[in-house]
């Protein structure tokens, strides 16, 4: 018997699956609603526990990008790649 319970929604996901999910949720609308999707569902806790871990990504990039925007530092940047 193996460790893990029977109950499908406890059921592990493989580094392929890990691998599937994260290129899924790189598409850029098609993705995002999936993210959201898997995020609330209770079908498979695992996946909805990695949706939320790259929900929390996203939560963090938009953060760093409005103290970007918000000091300049990103109009700076651009700046200089544009000359």
């Amino acid at each position: 018997m193996s460790g893990y319970p029977t109950d499908p929604k406890y059921k592990p996901l493989t580094a392929w699956n890990y691998f599937g999910l994260q290129l899924l949720f790189s598409v850029p609308v098609v993705g995002f609603i999936f993210l959201i999707i898997f995020a609330i569902s209770p079908k498979n806790i695992n996946r909805r526990s990695f949706a939320r871990s790259y929900f929390c990504y996203y939560i963090v990039v938009a953060i760093l990008l409005v103290i970007l925007f918000a000091t300049g530092l990103f109009g700076m940047a651009m700046d200089a790649i544009s000359n």
